[in-house]
């Protein structure tokens, strides 16, 4: 059963003249098999601090605190090991990659987390499959990588890459970002069907229309860098109507995990 453990993470961001500054300042946060959790809070809260540390961006560096996926240490994990491992991390901006077809990424992709190369009538079928589940038109494969896509077919793009490579718990950043409303829900039920299997998703967005499709079992309020409030769905609601004002500074000692 997989199961994601982050203690007291603490994360420095940049090196300039300026000094490394610490956006995470002591983050604990346990996303289990089976379990989706929300991250919420507004710009600058660090969120997207916190999944490309979990990553393995470079620019972001820990400074203390522990991350293990099922006991392994993560943080001593070079990027692919982590995803090898069985994490996954939807970027907010998607990186284009011209030349490179999405069937020749997904197929490399795939190659890279399975340990070997999936015969590629085999891998057609899967893919197919998952492409006419997201409402992808097939012409899409060949299409050069996020090259003049759609925000909405990035994101999609974004869950096909979840569909197909299977890790055991996925980073979702800003995922509805962009959306209209039925991208969001195509999404959505792609993100849904994910979470229905043994494995955890940890979705960081701004707003709470996603969650009218996506329900977490989960809500987690960032506020300068630490969890400030941790509920149930109904923490969504209560944010939906009061917003962040409440959770604007720190509160000392509210850090959560669940």
């Amino acid at each position: 059963m997989a199961t994601l453990e982050i203690r007291d993470l603490h994360v420095s961001v940049g090196d300039g003249s300026d000094g490394a500054k610490e956006i995470l300042r002591g983050v604990d946060l346990t996303v289990k098999a089976g379990e989706t959790h929300a991250i919420m809070g507004p710009n600058g809260s660090g969120k997207s601090t916190l999944a490309y540390a979990v990553a393995g961006h470079p620019k972001y560096r820990v400074t203390s605190g522990t991350v293990t996926l099922d006991g392994e240490d993560v943080l001593a994990m070079s990027v692919d090991e982590r995803a090898r491992a069985g994490l996954f991390l939807a970027m907010q901006y998607p990186v284009e990659v011209p030349g490179v077809s999405v069937s020749n990424f997904l197929r490399s992709a795939v190659t890279a987390v399975r340990g070997e190369a999936p015969k590629l009538r085999e891998f057609s079928k899967e893919m197919k499959q998952a492409m006419d589940a997201l409402s992808i038109d097939p012409a899409f494969a060949q299409r050069s990588l996020n090259e003049g896509f759609s925000g909405g077919e990035k994101k999609r793009h974004e869950i096909l890459q979840l569909e197909m490579l299977k890790p055991k718990v996925a980073v979702l950043d800003e995922t509805d970002s962009g959306l209209d409303v039925d991208a969001l829900k195509v999404v959505a039920e792609g993100v849904n069907r994910f979470a229905s299997g043994d494995t955890g998703v940890l979705l960081i967005t701004h707003y709470t229309r996603v969650l009218r499709y996506l329900k977490p079992d989960f809500v987690h309020v960032f506020s300068a860098g630490r969890v400030v409030a941790a509920g149930g769905p109904e923490l969504a609601d209560e944010l939906e109507e009061e917003g962040y004002e409440k959770y604007a500074e720190p509160v000392r000692g509210a850090g959560a995990s669940l």
